[in-house]
């Protein structure tokens, strides 16, 4: 054995927020800030970015089922509009916060995992 560890599985390292490299350091320093580098093997995070990626997705997400949701309630049920809004504005809020960090680690993960780089990916 050379003494590697072995990376960890994505979806593991993104939904813990670990280290893509060694699954044990921490990837965020914050809620959504990442880390300067992980603090159990080295690995500098300065060249991750995920851009705009999460939050894109997290709004397609969110927007999909808050939407469909509302749609299948009105038609079923006919509510008033407050009970719309009771619904629905603790449901976008509760989904954005728990999948923004989950999507942006799993998007950092990736990007470790298949040496993406800005607009390219390595071969």
């Amino acid at each position: 054995m050379t003494g590697e560890v072995a990376e960890p599985s994505t979806l593991r390292a993104a939904i813990l927020g670990l280290c893509p490299r060694c699954g044990t350091g921490k990837l965020f320093a914050g809620y959504l800030t990442v880390a300067p580098r992980c603090t159990s093997c080295g690995l500098e995070y300065a060249n991750f970015d995920a851009g705009d990626g999460p939050a894109v997705f997290v709004i397609l997400i969110v927007g999909a089922i808050v939407a469909g949701g509302a749609l299948i309630v009105e038609v079923h049920f006919s509510p008033p509009y407050w009970v719309h809004a009771v619904i629905w504005l603790p449901l976008i809020v509760i989904l954005t916060f728990s999948l923004l960090r989950l999507m942006k680690a799993f998007l950092l993960v990736q990007q470790y995992k298949h040496q993406a780089h800005e607009g390219r990916r390595a071969d």
